[in-house]
């Protein structure tokens, strides 16, 4: 016990020391040094990305048919790309650890307005996140969705997947206009009227979602091939706590604009609030930011 007392005591002297010793402005201590804790304040939140009206409604970018993929090395990357998108538990199986694919959440091929299009996410690259509280690269940007979207590992960021996805969304932009927010870019705005309630969600996702995703949230399988038809909502198959969609904001934004599938904007703003309320309190897996024990005894971060 006098031991732990003194062992103790030596711990907080070397923890009062280490906070009052200030750096030498002309050393570096590189085990010291967080450069995403030393940007300046005013990077540290930026606004959400705004949602920008269609001139004409229901008129949005347009980007080139499959059948214009030109016929060359360039080419064959984007073919490789678009392959992986829609297709990557076949192509990218080796970095995803779900049963998802790129395409589940950024809907036909990641061509849809206001379910995450490349066309308009591409040319606003690099970009600060306050996710990260960092400027990333497109590229950078794909390897999270690896980490939390697909509960995989992140490729390299000169792995063939990243740059055939990045060679993809590239040619999917191919005509728009560089560092300028489009209309459809993201996911759809909402207004809150009230706080969400989940009774009222999962009486919702029960008349809305459940023929599609299952009662249990685990999606329908193919019954001729891998994969899902409908993915899982929840469950060791979906998108971990760290993904943007495990949010209920992001959750929200993308139904009201894509939910049910093929009768987007049926739901209100607070229906759609409410059922990813519901869908929020569900079990997936963990967030790979943090230890086990954040993320047994913490509350799960985006519920609001």
């Amino acid at each position: 016990m006098k031991r732990l007392v003194i062992l103790l005591l030596l711990g907080l002297s070397n923890i009062g020391f280490a906070a009052d010793t200030p750096l030498s402005q002309t050393e570096v201590y590189s085990t010291n040094y967080d450069a995403r804790a030393n940007i300046p304040t005013s990077l540290t939140r930026e606004k959400a990305i705004r949602q920008i009206p269609a001139i004409s409604p229901g008129e949005y970018f347009v980007p080139p048919d499959v059948g214009d993929i030109p016929t060359s090395k360039f080419g064959d990357m984007v073919k490789l790309g678009r392959n992986i998108f829609i297709d990557t538990q076949h192509y990218a199986k080796r970095y995803v650890g779900n049963g998802l694919n790129c395409s589940n959440c950024h809907l036909q091929e990641g061509r849809k307005a206001y379910a995450a299009p490349l066309w308009a996410a591409y040319p606003m690259y690099p970009a600060f996140r306050n996710k990260t509280r960092d400027v990333v690269t497109f590229e950078a940007r794909v390897q999270d969705c690896f980490r939390y979207s697909m509960n995989g590992i992140a490729p390299t960021l000169d792995s063939p997947e990243i740059k055939a996805i990045t060679s993809y969304a590239q040619w999917l932009s191919t005509g728009a206009p560089f560092n300028k927010e489009l209309p459809g870019r993201g996911f759809a705005r909402l207004g809150k009227p009230r706080d969400p309630t989940p009774v009222n969600g999962e009486k919702l996702y029960k008349e809305n979602c459940a023929s599609c995703h299952g009662w249990d949230g685990k999606g329908q399988k193919f019954s001729h091939r891998d994969g899902y038809m409908f993915p899982p909502l929840w469950g060791s198959d979906s998108f971990n706590h760290g993904a943007g969609m495990s949010t209920v904001k992001s959750c929200a934004q993308f139904s009201k604009a894509n939910m049910p599938l093929g009768k987007g904007w049926t739901l209100t703003d607070m229906e759609a609030w409410d059922i990813c309320t519901y869908i929020w309190l569900q079990d997936r897996p963990w967030d790979p930011r943090f230890g086990w024990f954040f993320n047994i005894f913490a509350p799960p971060t985006g519920g609001n």
